[in-house]
């Protein structure tokens, strides 16, 4: 696919309104860009934050916590992945924080029992005799569990982010931002901004009746979870996620944060100091991830829960070597994955592409074909699925989309039109997950290939790189790099700036078998750049060091080495001169 840059714009008469508030005026831009208009969406303070109580339902979901506060057991079920983890860990710390009797947590392994509350985990947690099961980043989708918990006496809590489908299961009370007719201003809430809304409200409600322990820590206190759990889900980072963020990211930047989150932030070398989204995203949420996709979540929860360091650290020493186990597993599917990638073409004389993909091979990890859909993705931009065997005939399928074509409308599309083809799915908009028998997979391919086809006519080519234009010789500078650093949290929906621009190749080699590193010139300046295009080699057919003018889309970043800061070049693509 020919690529071609699209550079994203801001409104002429809006170009002064930010300027009285002292930003760096490639910061201004960009914000421009994204929509902030004022300082005051700059605030990124508490008080900005939606008001608990417009979340519908959590008030009733507040009484029924009380009714199991003193005498009851509660039991927190999670999702497998890092939001279900945070969201987990955040309940059960606040719930054992603020005097509930008994607390404890249970999280299915995705390879015996699935997603969700499912009737086999409600039997599994029914020999823990809980009078309350609270589901955590799941339960939207899980009517016939919840059936079951009911029938045997257990109350249900669901706090979920997940869109709903035609099935609403029958829990005594619901928590969702996105449920039909939800008026709550931000459906982008992560699991675990769910889960803190609750809890905030919980906390309000124990302060208003004197219920609350002496030196009972304030639902704040948790925001160190609820930022890595909301940027690891990879949700919109619309105004409200962002404050949730900021102020997580704050709270660990100044050493207030859970053990298990320090030591990962250590094993991952990155210093509280200066901490931003992305040391999150890409430094401890592979980490907690890989328990979930290689083994079992739980240790993933315990390095949460834990108090002390040398409990967290040897926690997150585990962790760490679960993920290496999950690299090599990726790095071996993701070369399958491409080289099949490679020949896939629809027979006939035109040999047209694909719109959407399905992928699937024998020994593919159940666990990891979600990271590999979502390079293949990337590769190809457009819409993957990677399929792993279940077990019994069936198929587990992970999704992951490009802007515009909403994966799991793609989906409950495909299920309206082809009753009992797909077993299960739920999702977002940009990733999905579904069950699919083995025999149907053919068909199945056929038919997501013409959906996403329709979407796509509807939403344009996805050949497009959005970036925020060219910046100066001058604006390319260690200063500019730190204003922009610091002027996140960027995230999905607020992306991290991106500039494109020419530049001469004056040297190129491969670093790390995959990484492409670069000495670049500036034309007609004499001024030279540091760059690397990390994981570059591996995405290319056929690989030959670039040279000559070149077209580069990268990002501006603070290399620290050896105690001394330098400006490079992050580069994501590399494409022909203009």
């Amino acid at each position: 696919m020919n690529l071609r840059v699209v550079r994203r714009t801001a409104c002429a008469e809006e170009a002064q309104i930010l300027a009285s508030a002292g930003l760096h005026p490639v910061l201004r831009r960009i914000y421009l860009r994204r929509g902030v208009r004022t300082a005051d969406d700059l605030d990124l303070s508490l008080d900005r934050l939606l008001p608990v109580s417009t979340l519908e339902s959590i008030a009733n979901a507040v009484d029924l916590l009380l009714e199991h506060r003193a005498a009851g057991r509660v039991l927190v079920i999670g999702d497998f992945d890092a939001d279900g983890a945070t969201s987990t860990a955040l309940v059960v710390r606040a719930l054992a924080a603020w005097g509930f009797a008994a607390v404890d947590f249970l999280v299915p392994n995705r390879f015996e029992f699935g997603y969700g509350l499912t009737p086999e985990i409600v039997r599994l947690a029914a020999e823990r005799a809980p009078s309350l099961i609270i589901t955590v980043d799941n339960g939207i989708s899980s009517a016939a569990g919840v059936a079951e918990a009911r029938s045997r006496g257990i109350d249900v809590l669901i706090t979920d982010h997940h869109l709903p489908g035609s099935d609403i299961p029958t829990a005594n009370v619901i928590v969702n931002p996105n449920l039909t007719g939800s008026l709550f201003k931000s459906r982008a809430l992560a699991g675990v901004g769910v889960a803190f809304y609750v809890m905030a409200a919980l906390k309000r409600r124990l302060d208003q009746e004197r219920l609350a322990p002496p030196g009972a820590p304030g639902a704040a206190e948790f925001l160190d979870l609820v930022a890595l759990g909301t940027v690891a889900d990879l949700v919109p980072l619309d105004a409200n996620n962002r404050v949730l963020v900021a102020q997580g990211l704050r709270r660990i930047r100044a050493g207030r944060c859970a053990a298990g989150i320090r030591a990962l932030l250590e094993i991952a070398g990155r210093p509280l100091e200066g901490l931003v989204a992305p040391d999150l995203a890409f430094g401890v949420a592979p980490r907690l991830n890989a328990a979930g996709r290689i083994d079992d979540m739980t240790v993933g929860i315990q390095c949460l829960l834990a108090n002390d360091a040398a409990t967290a650290g040897a926690l997150a020493a585990r962790l760490d070597e679960l993920n290496h186990e999950r690299r090599a597993i990726e790095a071996r599917m993701q070369a399958e994955a491409l080289a099949a990638v490679r020949q896939l073409r629809d027979p006939g004389p035109r040999a047209l592409q694909r719109s959407g993909v399905c992928l699937f091979d024998e020994s593919w990890h159940q666990g990891v074909v979600g990271l590999v859909a979502s390079r293949v993705k990337d590769r190809l931009r457009r819409p993957v699925i990677a399929f792993a065997v279940a077990g019994e005939g069936q198929l587990r399928g992970s999704a992951r989309s490009m802007p515009g074509i909403h994966i799991r409308d793609v989906l409950a599309n495909l299920d309206a039109r082809h009753p009992q083809l797909i077993g299960k799915f739920g999702g977002h908009a940009m990733a999905a997950g579904l069950s699919l028998e083995r025999s149907r997979l053919d068909f199945f391919a056929r038919a997501f290939d013409e959906e996403v086809a329709a979407w796509a006519a509807q939403c344009g080519p996805s050949d497009a790189i959005e970036t925020d234009g060219e910046l100066t010789v001058e604006e390319i500078a260690l200063e500019t790099a730190h204003a922009l650093r610091a002027g996140g949290p960027w995230g999905q929906a607020f992306p991290e700036p991106c500039f494109d621009g020419v530049f001469a190749i004056r040297s190129a080699r491969v670093v790390g078998d995959r990484h492409l590193k670069m000495w670049l010139e500036f034309p007609r300046t004499g001024r030279s750049f540091d760059a690397i295009a990390f994981n570059h080699i591996e995405a290319q057919a056929a690989f030959t060091l670039p040279e000559g003018a070149v077209q580069l889309v990268y990002r501006l970043d603070v290399n620290e080495f050896q105690g001394e800061r330098r400006l490079q070049l992050l580069v994501d693509h590399v494409l022909p001169s203009p």
